[in-house]
């Protein structure tokens, strides 16, 4: 079965470039460029991973992983396991982002290789 992936980031050479990485390996992916389109994915669609940029126009991505979680839990639905992106060494998105517990943490630029590793071994079977 194919699993979904979201990938949300609001540059969109970023996204395109993740998203043509993960369709080659067999993933189905949808892309958000902002974190109120991604909650409205997440309303349509079951995903089994999340890709989220930090630094984001509007609601930055620890806010929209904030919002999808309470959404998930309203709706009463499992969890997803979220990887977070960022192009900034920003110390205060790390603490963020580990408070929430996402499942990983990568920074860009990125290894093709690692990253791929990084997302098999994160996504719900």
């Amino acid at each position: 079965m194919t699993k979904n992936i979201l990938v949300i980031d609001d540059e969109k050479l970023v996204a395109k470039s993740i998203q043509k990485l993960l369709h080659e390996k067999g993933y189905n992916v949808v892309v958000a460029e902002d974190g109120l389109t991604a909650l409205e994915k997440v309303k349509e669609t079951d995903f089994d991973l999340i890709i989220s940029d930090i630094r984001m126009g509007g609601m930055d991505g620890i806010e929209t992983m904030k919002n999808i979680r309470g959404y998930l839990s309203q709706k009463g639905k499992k969890s997803i396991p979220e990887v977070v992106i960022t192009g900034y060494a920003d110390e205060d998105s790390y603490i963020a982002a580990t408070k929430l517990e996402v499942a990983d943490y990568v920074y860009k630029p990125f290894d093709n290789e690692v990253f791929l590793k990084i997302i098999q071994s994160n996504i719900t079977e």
